[in-house]
Order: C-alpha cells, then sequence, then structure tokens
C-alpha cells in the first residue's frame, strides 16, 4: 500500500540535511512505534529473515522529498509544503489503519546541525498502477526510481562495492534481493521466472553519495542511481514486493522506491 503525505513545516525558516533519509526514516519508525510498539520494534530490530540467515527486511520505503528548496553546502532550506510518498507492504485491510497513524502526525528531521518539524497535513491513499493484473499471469512493467536505487555486490571487508545501473551485474543484483524478498514473505517463484531489465535508451544514470548517521561513529556512506529504466516481469503478487517494498538495497532509509511509468 502506498500513501502520499503533505507536510507542512512548523518552524519560520526550516532547515533540514541533505542527507535527510536517515532522519527521515526514524520519523517514520517513530510514527509506527505510537501504535504498535511491537510492530515498530520488528522492523527495527528483526525485519523478515530468509531461512533465519542475517539478511533482514524491513519491507516498508519512501520516496525523495518534493517541493521547493534551496540547497546550502549541507543544508536544505524549505520554502513550500512538501510531498512524500510513504509504502508499505501490508495487507490492504490495514489500509486505513496506516492512513490514521500518519495524519496530523508531527515528524522530525534532524541531526546535530539543524532540525525541522513538519505536520502531517493530508495523508491520500494510493490505487495500485497494475491492479488489473491477474495473479496467475505474467506481465511486464516499466518503472523508475523516486529515489536512489542501490545495488551492490560485497567485498572480502564484508562491504558493498556498489554497482551502477550501466554494469550488467546490477539487474542481477535487483533480482536477486526481490528473490530473497519474496523469499522471506513465503510467496513462491520458479527459477528464471522474474526478470530484471535496465532501460538506458534515452537517459544517462546519475549518481547520488548519501550519508548515513551523519556527525557520528557509525556514519557511512552509500551509493544510489536515479534517472533510468527498469523492466520487471512476474505476476501480480510478485511485482507488488518490489512496488510496495523497494527494489535494492536500504529500502528502509528510502531507497529504491520505484513508480510505474504510464
Amino acid at each position: 500500500m502506498r500513501f502520499q503525505l503533505q507536510l507542512d513545516s512548523k518552524n519560520r525558516s526550516p532547515t533540514i540535511p541533505i542527507n535527510y533519509q536517515y532522519p527521515l526514516s526514524a520519523a517514520i519508525y517513530k510514527i509506527l512505534d505510537k501504535a504498535d510498539s511491537h510492530y515498530a520494534t520488528f522492523l527495527h530490530e528483526e525485519g523478515y529473515t530468509v531461512n533465519g540467515g542475517l539478511k533482514h527486511f524491513k519491507l516498508f520505503t519512501f520516496s525523495d522529498l518534493k517541493g521547493r528548496c534551496k540547497v546550502n553546502h549541507d543544508r536544505l532550506h524549505i520554502n513550500s509544503t512538501m510531498e512524500l510518498i510513504v509504502s508499505f507492504h501490508l495487507p490492504e485491510a490495514a489500509q486505513h489503519f496506516v492512513k490514521g497513524l500518519f495524519l496530523s502526525q508531527d515528524m522530525d528531521i534532524a541531526d546535530k546541525k539543524s532540525k525541522a518539524t513538519f505536520k502531517v497535513n493530508s495523508v491520500e491513499a494510493l490505487s495500485y498502477p497494475f491492479a488489473e493484473i491477474e495473479n496467475k499471469d505474467k506481465s511486464t512493467i516499466t518503472v523508475r526510481a523516486i529515489s536512489a536505487c542501490i545495488a551492490g555486490i560485497k567485498n572480502d571487508k564484508g562491504e558493498y562495492d556498489f554497482i551502477p545501473p550501466t554494469d550488467a551485474r546490477f539487474a542481477f543484483c535487483i533480482k536477486h534481493n526481490w528473490e530473497q524478498k519474496l523469499k522471506a514473505l513465503k510467496i513462491p517463484f520458479h527459477e528464471n521466472e522474474l526478470k530484471v531489465a535496465v532501460n538506458l535508451k534515452n537517459t544517462k544514470p546519475k549518481s547520488r553519495l548519501i550519508t548515513v548517521k551523519a556527525f557520528t561513529k557509525q556514519q557511512t556512506r552509500i551509493k544510489g542511481y536515479l534517472n533510468f529504466e527498469m523492466e520487471l516481469t512476474g505476476n501480480q503478487e510478485q511485482l507488488q514486493v518490489i512496488y510496495n517494498a523497494g527494489a535494492g538495497l536500504y529500502n528502509a532509509l528510502g531507497m529504491g522506491c520505484l513508480e510505474v511509468v504510464k
């Protein structure tokens, strides 16, 4: 399920970190925690696992913030109402519950240098753009990322080497991550049933380097890409997972949020 939030600042001259993804993710967890601390703790500490392994999936993501803003070094000065899309892989029956969680809530976006508080003034539930696809059928949809999409392969140090969409391994990594999400959810698929193809015909991917946990000992950087399209093939249930939960790595930090290209 997917919602579009309208965020209005409660500050006169709101300023947020340009690397706002981690504090915004924390703000979303905080809202979830108010309603169901067990669910929020499960997402934050455990997530969904594959065969009890170390790989955890927190099956939600969110888009980049959209609105008028001015970049000043590592800060964003906000000049308008901001829009945010949040996406969860949850049963449709939970839609009204989740919508009610966010409406009129405050969201703090802050680091050690600045803080701004936003009120959620409206929450609009968005429909699935491919709801007509029957579960038994295989279909191909074209999507683009509305937040940086991250693919990576772990090196000898156990750290990710991030891969651009121009590298053939990018599609493989996105597909493998999608398959792991399906396994965690116990959604069946056959070998070679899912397909991911990167479309670079009329676009040049743009890289984005994002700092996570800035100004702390845990600070790290991740690298993702925007401005490209992918073709995804699967049945409706399978497609819903990657659409709801995001593509690639670090989805709960707002990475890999997708929209369907009309």
